[in-house]
């Protein structure tokens, strides 16, 4: 049986008690390569897995296999694709998404804040205009630049900020007003638009 665990923002210092106590315990434990990297501290035999795809190769109903997902598992994360291949999941461990520790970062509250993931998908900024506050999850091919860039052909103003390897020794947090350029660090990173909207 397959349990999903969040890792949270990457630093095992942001590891939940629960979900460190797995880790150091789990008999079968998966996890992407960054994740296996940035846990080898706690464990160095944890499988590495390169595509979602690979976990199903690993899955055996007669053991629990631990797999570790960045961020939380259910926001816009794994445990979705999971269920639509057909894997039961027998537990779901929440994680600190990267989006809460960015905002924590800035001191600023996000219960107003409309999601978007741009992280493999699609999506129409267009619907940023509506909101004052707005958190998108990046990708490599939406990055900060061309997010800023496309908001700025939309007419959107306001405030953008990326945040970039968030937790690691290499965090960085750029804050620019729509528009202006912004340097495309990595493209591990949260995006959050502040609209003036008038």
């Amino acid at each position: 049986m397959l349990i999903v665990a969040g890792i949270g923002p990457g630093n095992p210092n942001y590891l939940t008690y629960d979900v460190r106590e797995k880790i150091e315990n789990a008999k079968y434990i998966l996890a992407f390569g960054r994740i296996a990297n940035s846990l080898k501290e706690i464990r160095d035999d944890i499988v590495e897995v390169n595509k979602v795809e690979e976990i199903v190769n690993y899955i055996d109903d007669e053991k629990d296999t631990l797999l570790l997902a960045s961020g939380d598992p259910n926001f816009f994360g794994i445990v979705d694709f999971l269920k639509k291949k057909g894997l039961r999941v027998k537990e779901v461990l929440p994680g600190i998404s990267s989006f809460q520790y960015m905002m924590a970062k800035l001191q600023k509250s996000w219960q107003e804040g409309v999601f978007l993931s741009l992280h493999g998908r699609n999506e129409n900024l267009e619907s940023i205009r509506e909101n004052r506050l707005s958190i998108l999850l990046i990708d490599k091919y939406n990055l900060p630049s061309k997010i800023s860039n496309d908001l700025y052909r939309l007419n959107i103003k306001g405030k953008i900020y990326a945040g970039f390897n968030l937790s690691y020794d290499d965090e960085k947090i750029i804050v620019r007003n729509i528009g202006e350029e912004i340097e495309d660090i990595s493209s591990l990173g949260v995006v959050i638009i502040e609209n003036e909207m008038d």
